[in-house]
Order: C-alpha cells, then structure tokens, then sequence
C-alpha cells in the first residue's frame, strides 16, 4: 500500500508551488495604488478598509504629499514615477529586517 501525497506535496516530478510575494513587494504595491487612488481626489480612508497597516499607512501619507509637490511642479507622469520609487524604498526600507514588530498592524 502506498501513501497518497496531499496537494502541497512534492515528490519526484513535481514542481514546487510559486513562492509567496516579499512582504516589501507587496506593501509596494498597494502603497502605490493606493497612492494613485488619493491623488486623484478620492481622499484619504481608513487605512483598514485600504488593506494597509498603521505603518503602511504612514508610508502612504509620505508619499502622497510628496507626489502633490511633484505634480504641481512637474506633473502627473512625474507624480506617478515618484509614487512608484517612493513605494518601493520606504516599503523595503520598512521591511528590510524582517517584518516590523509593535503589534499585528504595525
């Protein structure tokens, strides 16, 4: 009798299931969409209804602030770049050792 492998498993054959999304990757991602989303008028939420830690949140409001600065000086393309590098460095600079500590949405 053999055992029967269950769906995660792997064995001779099989290929291992894609790896999970960096917690950076993904904290940039959202960071930025969300960004995109105030910028454009629609305001400022709960940062809970936006899927976003405290920390994240934080991050956003940084960014925001910074791409109204640049997009009044220089425009939108140049708005979008800044949110795309600005959500990139903060989010790995925030998870650079791990994931931060202080409690489940920090």
């Amino acid at each position: 009798m053999t055992a029967c492998a269950g769906p995660g498993a792997t064995g001779a054959g099989s290929t291992p299931s894609p790896s999970a999304t960096p917690p950076e990757a993904l904290c940039a991602r959202i960071v930025a969409h969300w960004s995109r989303e105030v910028l454009d008028g629609g305001g400022y939420g709960d940062y809970q209804s936006m899927g976003l830690s405290d920390g994240q949140y934080e991050i956003l409001r940084s960014v925001v602030d910074a791409a109204r600065a640049v997009e009044k000086r220089e425009g939108a393309p140049a708005a979008d770049e800044l949110i795309v590098r600005r959500s990139r460095e903060d989010c790995a600079a925030r998870y650079r050792s791990g994931t931060p500590g202080g409690g489940p949405w920090r």
